[in-house]
């Protein structure tokens, strides 16, 4: 008999205390190492590819840029195009409102592309356009450009940043 009461006091402590601990350890966040044998890519770039750079065209008119990077490594490499809209280095500066910028989706249709903008220049976000390219494959990444400022001046610059 004292070994069942013994047993029972033990699994009702243990559950009282799973029940105690539930909530706590549910808000708890929780991190799992990466799979022995896989990298993880880091969180910034480490390195970027700088593509041929054009005068920005303020006509009013819409400019396809396309973005190309061949993988010519062995292993897989996370990338992401990026679109840059630079401001001449004397100014003035462009607001996000001069230029409308959109990528086109793998299914073919334009996407709005919102700009982040520093110290004069005009950026496409790099966190929602990383992917893992295999060794081998060739990313192209299609870009619309359409100036709305006619006397906005600057220069276009694609680049694919590295992880």
């Amino acid at each position: 008999m004292l070994i069942k009461k013994s047993l029972l006091v033990a699994v009702t402590a243990a559950l009282a205390g799973l029940a105690l601990a539930g909530p706590a350890a549910a808000a708890t966040p929780r991190t799992t190492a990466p799979a022995a044998g896989t990298q993880q890519a880091p969180a910034i770039p480490v390195d970027f590819v700088d593509l041929a750079t054009t005068p920005l065209a303020a006509d009013g008119e819409t400019h396809e840029v396309t973005v190309t990077y061949r993988n010519d490594s062995a292993a897989d490499r996370t990338v992401a195009p990026q679109l840059l809209v630079e401001s001449p280095d004397t100014g003035p500066f462009l607001d996000p409102s001069d230029v409308k910028v959109e990528r086109r989706t793998v299914i073919g249709c334009w996407t709005a592309a919102e700009l982040g903008s520093q110290t004069g220049t005009l950026f496409t976000d790099l966190s929602t356009a990383r992917i893992t390219l295999p060794a081998g494959e060739t990313l192209t990444q299609v870009y619309r450009l359409t100036v709305t400022d006619p006397a906005a001046e600057g220069t276009v610059h694609p680049r694919i940043a590295l992880y």
